[in-house]
């Protein structure tokens, strides 16, 4: 089994990141409770890090997620309730990138 890697980063429109990611907490129990998903959460730049980091910015946040297979995130892409969050949350996005990475 090859664990499948996500980092999916979110820009939201200026000054929608939280009322994002409210919508997207409110949906990470059923993200969870799928088939095949070890891991998913949202995460935003820390703070205090210095010129070390180079940030998302304000209006960004990035989801990390782990998952057992292709067919597990494949079957999560299309799920009702990422369906439903998808719509909800289309007008207040700028931007979104989905990076699907394996081990090198």
């Amino acid at each position: 089994m090859q664990i499948v890697n996500v980092v999916a980063m979110i820009e939201t429109k200026s000054d929608m990141r939280d009322e994002v990611l409210s919508m997207f907490k409110a949906n990470v129990p059923a993200v969870l409770a799928e088939q095949g998903c070890i891991e998913y959460g949202a995460v935003v730049d820390a703070e205090g890090v210095g010129s070390f980091q180079a940030k998302i910015g304000e209006n960004s946040f990035a989801v990390i997620e782990k998952w057992e297979s292709m067919e597990a995130l494949m079957a999560h892409a299309v799920s009702d309730h990422m369906k439903a969050y998808g719509a909800k949350t289309k007008d207040m996005l700028a931007n979104r990138t989905i990076h699907i990475l394996t081990e090198a």
